[in-house]
């Protein structure tokens, strides 16, 4: 077997190497020699053990601690478990109905569902669990209202399909009465309830262009109020929530004050942690960094497990969990999974009700 690293792996070193795995997985600990000869149920002898790690160790998939004559997986090595020698299996259904039952079942906002994603995710790996944010304007508008205020300004509520409600004031050149207020949100809420915030600034900008439109004819005095309504989000650009930061704090190979802090700064900075996420949403499905494969120094001790989630045929952002590179990717994959097919579902549930 020749595997995408370039590594020619016979049956007997596959067996070993999963064997070490699933050992340190379990423990933390370096495997030796004798506990793999009596896991692994191969007849063959201690000596044939010890060449085969050795060979497994000089490819870069195993390593050897200072203080032991065991040996460790490398993040090289971890990367061929999880691709080529553990079979993932459906989440087990105990685990998919609390999923299922502890998602919001009622109407809620986005971010009170994503809230509530990172958290569950968290409680569910004991790892810390996190969730993009979408920009408000990837979700169609359901209803607009204009309230008149002093000095030519607008207040501009602004309902969205996942129940978050936007306010903005804008500035006009003049006043306007109440009863051109009602007729502009009337048109607007007619023609436009269920179109998102940039399809709705192209349509009113085509229809400003064409001379006698219905725009022109009933709202010219509110293009300017309904240009300014449908203008950018402004300086707010995505986020993502944390749960379950110091669940990482228990975990011996974390430990490293020096390494901890640098990962709490990225937790809080959040920067670097956006980037890797919004990359892993671009590609929709399940994403795995093991170690520094990520790229960020901050998580070169960690495993980074992402799915992408979004509604309606568009991604909106992704979900997963940050941990040490020490964990049950059999189980830690398919929660990731389901989770955020579950959210999707969610969303997909909420626009229907457009």
């Amino acid at each position: 077997m020749t595997n995408r690293h370039g590594h020619d792996l016979d049956a007997r070193a596959r067996n070993l190497l999963r064997t070490l795995i699933a050992q340190y997985l379990i423990d933390g600990e370096p495997v030796g020699s004798r506990t793999l000869s009596r896991s692994s149920g191969l007849d063959v002898s201690a000596a044939t053990i010890r060449n085969i790690m050795a060979d497994l160790e000089d490819a870069g998939l195993v390593a050897s601690p200072h203080t032991s004559a065991g040996r460790v997986p490398t993040p090289r090595g971890l990367r061929l478990f999880v691709d080529s020698l553990i079979e993932l299996q459906p989440l087990p259904q105990a685990e998919m109905a609390r999923l299922q039952r502890e998602l919001p079942p009622g109407p809620t906002t986005t971010r009170d569902l994503l809230g509530n994603v990172s958290t569950l995710l968290s409680a569910m790996t004991r790892f810390a669990g996190v969730v993009t944010v979408p920009r408000q304007a990837d979700f169609p508008l359901r209803h607009i209202d204009f309230v008149s205020l002093p000095d030519a300004r607008v207040l501009v509520i602004l309902v969205f399909s996942d129940n978050q409600v936007q306010n903005r004031i804008v500035q006009l050149a003049k006043p306007l009465d109440a009863s051109e207020l009602e007729r502009a949100a009337n048109y607007l809420n007619t023609h436009f309830a269920g179109f998102r915030i940039h399809d709705i600034r192209a349509h009113l900008l085509a229809e400003v262009r064409k001379a006698g439109s219905e725009l022109n004819r009933l709202l010219a005095s509110t293009v300017e109020l309904a240009t300014a309504s449908f203008g950018p989000d402004g300086p707010t650009g995505p986020d993502m929530l944390v749960s379950g930061q110091t669940n990482l704090m228990g975990y011996a190979e974390l430990a490293d004050m020096q390494r901890m802090r640098e990962l709490f700064e990225a937790f809080q900075q959040k920067n670097e942690l956006l980037q890797l996420m919004e990359v892993c949403a671009r590609a929709p499905g399940m994403r795995l960094f093991i170690g520094e494969e990520s790229g960020f120094t901050a998580l070169d001790g960690c495993s980074v497990v992402t799915a992408s989630y979004g509604a309606q045929g568009r991604v909106l952002g992704a979900v997963g969990v940050i941990g040490p590179t020490r964990m049950a990717y059999e189980r830690v994959i398919p929660v990731v999974q389901a989770t955020a097919g579950l959210l999707s579902d969610a969303l997909n549930r909420a626009a229907t009700t457009l």
